[in-house]
Order: structure tokens, then sequence, then C-alpha cells
């Protein structure tokens, strides 16, 4: 099974598939760059508080991954946390590009946000439990999130 290592996440590296909201250090504000995204008239934003206690540990093996095509998608920890983050191309039909994720390290001050059509695992918390606040926007209808089955590979710590 193919081994993929994980590294540090940087708002460059993640740049082809979302932004990067770091906490500021000092008194301030950060702002979010313009990443929030929908791309339906008929959607409407959706935001939620989700509690997250199953931790992963490594080595976790991936066999799917998932979409929202029409919104970009944000996740906010709420609490003190360590998270993984696993992300995708497209591959020439448009599914993820197993071969070509990556997989970033997030750390308690850093908050994420998906492209709208980002091939990306579920949230694997490292550590916790904790709450995350997240942001998308929802038609309810098959358009808000698709699920498919990739061939599996393995994320390991570097």
């Amino acid at each position: 099974m193919r081994q993929l290592a994980t590294k540090p996440l940087t708002a460059d590296a993640f740049a082809p598939y979302g932004a990067v909201l770091e906490i500021p250090s000092a008194a301030g504000k950060a702002v979010l760059p313009p990443a929030l995204a929908n791309l339906r008239e008929h959607a409407q934003p959706d935001l939620s508080v989700s509690c997250v206690e199953q931790i992963q540990a490594l080595p976790l093996a991936v066999t799917f991954m998932e979409r929202h095509e029409f919104s970009s998608q944000t996740f906010m920890p709420l609490d003190p946390c360590s998270y993984l983050v696993i992300v995708a191309p497209p591959d020439a039909r448009g599914g993820p590009d197993g071969a070509r994720a990556e997989a970033f390290i997030v750390h308690g001050g850093q908050s994420i946000t998906y492209h709208p059509d980002t091939w990306h695992y579920s949230l694997t918390l490292l550590e916790g439990p904790a709450r995350f606040a997240v942001w998308m926007w929802k038609a309810h209808d098959a358009g808000d999130e698709e699920f498919v089955d990739i061939p599996a590979f393995e994320v390991v710590a570097s």
C-alpha cells in the first residue's frame, strides 16, 4: 500500500486546495482571504458546530474521499487540537487522484477552508476531543456532497 507522509500546514502549500486562517499571536484580527464561495444561487449558508470525539492514530488507511462541488467548506476549531487534512487534486475523469494526495497536520491556531470541488478526506482528529465550527453553503440536494471510494493509501507521520 502506498504511504503518504504528513507535512505541516502552510498557506502556500495548501493554496491549491483552499485557504488557511491563522489566529493572531497578538491583539488584532486575522481576515480569511476571499475563500468563502458558493456556486449555486439557491444554496443557503449553513453554520454548524460539531463535537468530534474519535481520535485517529497514524498510520491511517484512506479508502474514500469526499467533495462539495459547489461550496467552500470551513473548519474552525473551537478547542485547541491537532487534526489531519488530506486532499487530492482531480484525476483526468474529475475524481480524486489519490496518487497525488497530500496530508497536512493542522495545529491549534489554524483553521482551513476548502475551495469548492476540492477532494478531501473526512475531518480526522489527532488529539481531542474537540469542537469545530463548520461553515458551508447547502441546497439540501445531491450537489451538497459526494463520496467516492479510492484505491487505498496509508498516511504516516513524517
